[in-house]
């Protein structure tokens, strides 16, 4: 008789979307489904919380009518991902998306501290394989802002995506958006 390995048990959005419902996570947890596992969040310090209402006022200037701009609101990526970004900007309006969760957004934001290695590891790889465009990391330790374009296949990478090109920008830099090109953001204003 041959052994076998332990396996993984993975679950479905609709699994977890029912776990949700019936309450099988205390009211004050915060979980993600990533790739199949249920994922407990960071806590929100202070300067977390501060930063993530800066990118979403910043957001909201440069893109305006007709983009919304979502404050750690869940996307339905895939079957098994339902991530909860710090930001998100989507084309439409709120209402769009009374029904369903947005499937992809033009541009993602997480606001990292103690989760920086895996912002710049595992959700950078969850997004590229997603298709977003570009992907921001707000760096708190370094008062930087890492921006993430060009998805691409990366063997090196945990889900086998990542990105192509990776700019680090300080405070006094002025970076625009891929789908706003035309309305620059200044890093200080995205910093606590």
């Amino acid at each position: 008789m041959s052994a076998l390995a332990p396996q993984v048990r993975r679950w479905t959005r609709e699994e977890y979307r029912k776990m949700v419902e019936y309450r099988l996570f205390a009211p004050e947890e915060r979980v993600e489904l990533i790739e199949g596992e249920v994922v407990e969040m960071s806590p929100k310090r202070s300067p977390h919380s501060t930063a993530t209402t800066l990118v979403g006022d910043a957001l909201r200037l440069a893109f305006g009518r007709g983009h919304t701009v979502r404050i750690q609101e869940p996307l339905a990526l895939s079957p098994t991902s339902e991530p909860e970004p710090d930001v998100a900007v989507v084309k439409g309006t709120p209402r769009d998306y009374r029904d369903e969760h947005p499937s992809t957004a033009l541009l993602i934001v997480e606001v990292s501290e103690s989760s920086l290695p895996y912002d710049r590891t595992t959700k950078a790889s969850l997004y590229a394989k997603s298709s977003i465009p570009e992907y921001w990391v707000v760096n708190l330790l370094d008062d930087q802002l890492e921006i993430h374009r060009g998805p691409s296949p990366r063997v090196d990478q945990p889900f086998g995506y990542g990105y192509t090109t990776v700019f680090v920008y300080g405070a006094s830099d002025v970076v625009s958006p891929l789908a706003a090109p035309d309305r620059p953001i200044a890093v200080a204003d995205l910093l606590p």
